[in-house]
């Protein structure tokens, strides 16, 4: 452990805003997730701990690549700015790879594919492509890529609600408040198979193909470590057993 690290815990300094050059041989990395993104984070209401695809991956990078996650939840719109300022060491949930994001932080390897997808009301026949949605009220995430890609192809000509967790759209549309939401493939498709079971589905194909990685400060010495663990995990079917338990078999991911 760096004698900062030392010295901080000897003063009592606690510091969630500490900026950690070295977290790469720090026992614990400050992690950041957001909890609404099911299933690949989540809050397990009977443990109180953080479960998904994306936590059971962090935490077996952690052991491969030397760092013990502690995991802390935040609204997504604010993650990239946390890494970006270093108030977290890493940052895993569900964050597409863009050039924009590029430009601010560091991105591990992709470590899966994903894209957006169009969630309707199970009895709304109207709506089978992204076209249709023009006119519409349509629920999206703050901070998200499905956001910026609605601004685009519709500017004013449609009602565009960005919403501070997935659960407030999901609920927007069943109760009435959008016509229909946009939003990651996973989660989407995840949500319509669940407590949406009946009452939603998903239409239209997917769109933008995306990947997400795992973000980090610029220059963080944990990228490479990760980004080796993460090789390893694919190449012994640790990554495929992971997949499998969340989502079933893994094609190209």
């Amino acid at each position: 452990m760096p004698q900062y690290f030392k010295d901080f815990a000897l003063a009592g300094l606690i510091g969630f805003g500490v900026a950690v050059s070295g977290a790469a041989q720090a026992d614990t990395a400050k992690v950041a997730t957001d909890p609404s993104f099911v299933p690949f984070e989540m809050m397990d209401q009977e443990s109180g701990e953080m479960v998904g695809f994306d936590m059971d991956i962090i935490r077996e990078l952690g052991n491969r690549a030397g760092f013990e996650p502690d995991i802390n939840t935040m609204d997504f719109n604010g993650i990239i700015p946390a890494v970006q300022t270093g108030n977290v060491d890493v940052a895993i949930a569900g964050i597409t790879i863009t050039d924009e994001r590029a430009q601010i932080v560091d991105f591990s390897d992709p470590y899966y594919d994903s894209g957006l997808q169009i969630l309707v009301g199970a009895d709304n026949d109207d709506v089978e492509t992204i076209d249709d949605l023009e006119g519409m009220k349509i629920g999206t995430k703050i901070g998200s890529t499905s956001f910026d890609f609605l601004t685009e192809k519709f500017g004013d000509d449609a009602t565009i609600t960005p919403y501070p967790g997935s659960s407030d759209m999901y609920l927007a549309l069943m109760g009435g408040s959008v016509d229909a939401v946009f939003y990651d493939a996973p989660n989407v498709s995840y949500f319509a198979k669940t407590r949406g079971d009946g009452r939603v589905k998903v239409v239209g194909p997917l769109y933008e193909g995306q990947q997400y990685g795992i973000a980090f400060p610029k220059g963080s010495d944990l990228v490479q470590p990760v980004n080796e663990a993460l090789a390893e995990m694919r190449e012994d079917g640790t990554y495929d057993e992971i997949h499998s338990k969340w989502f079933g078999a893994s094609d190209a991911n």
